[in-house]
Formats: structure tokens, C-alpha cells, sequence
């Protein structure tokens, strides 16, 4: 692929990721939004049904997936590195809604971090920013021997 055209993609796929975020009211019907914006430690939880919540999040979670193994195809593209990427967005999809639904079924005041910061590694491209970098440094050890 012509260099131009793949920074370009890249380009647009971060367009995305952030149109995801900026759009994230219309999207996603999601009240842990709101509660999380607002002075939330010193407040009741909304009333929400789980199953809505874990879907809204889970939805959010595979948009920004998609999104972030394009960007990682695009920036390294070997076939080893979109398995290993797909592998580890799967594993952390599991673990981390496993925890997201263990802590909101039963939501306690002392539980509200754990859940926002469970919860933001969920519905935020985060783990692009953690492969990208650690990509690129085994793209240049592997270079360099």
C-alpha cells in the first residue's frame, strides 16, 4: 500500500475513533455516562437494567475494536500482529465485562471507581495507545538484531 494512502486511513481511523467519543450521547444509551460526569461520589446510581449496560458497553467496546485493529493493521501490517491483537482484545473483552458485571449487579458507593476505571478501558480505545508503541519497539529490537 502507497505510504500516503496509509497514513491517510490512519488518519481517518483516529477521525473515527474520536467521532465515536464525540458522538457518544447519540450512540450509546448508556446512564453511567451521565452518572459519571456528574459529582457521582457523593450520589445514588441511576436505576438501569444490566443487560442494557453490558450491551451498550460491549457495542461500544467492538466499534472501538474494529476501529483500533484497522489503525494496528494499517500501522504494522504482519499477520502475527493482528492475531496477537485480536487475541488480546478478546481476552481483555472477557476479563474486564466478567469484572464490569461482577461490580454493577450489586453497586456499592465504595465499588464507583473500580467500575468507572473497569468501565473506561471498556468503552475507551485505550489498548491502541498500549499495542502501538509496544509494537513499534519490537518492530526496531527485531530491526536492530
Amino acid at each position: 500500500m502507497h505510504k500516503f494512502l496509509r497514513y491517510g486511513l490512519l488518519g481517518l481511523l483516529v477521525v473515527a475513533l474520536a467521532l465515536v467519543r464525540f458522538f457518544e450521547h447519540e450512540l450509546f444509551s448508556d446512564p453511567l455516562l451521565e452518572f459519571y460526569s456528574s459529582e457521582y461520589s457523593y450520589s445514588e446510581p441511576p436505576e438501569f437494567n444490566t443487560m442494557q449496560v453490558i450491551g451498550t458497553t460491549s457495542w461500544r467496546f467492538l466499534i472501538n475494536s474494529i476501529l483500533s485493529l484497522a489503525i494496528i493493521w494499517l500501522a504494522f501490517p504482519s499477520p502475527k500482529t493482528i492475531l496477537f491483537s485480536l487475541a488480546f482484545f478478546g481476552f481483555a473483552y472477557v476479563i474486564l465485562t466478567s469484572l464490569f458485571w461482577f461490580f454493577i449487579t450489586d453497586i456499592e458507593a465504595e465499588n464507583y471507581l473500580v467500575i468507572f476505571y473497569i468501565r473506561r478501558f471498556l468503552i475507551q480505545p485505550i489498548f491502541v495507545i498500549i499495542l502501538l508503541p509496544a509494537f513499534y519497539y519490537q518492530k526496531t529490537i527485531v530491526k536492530e538484531k
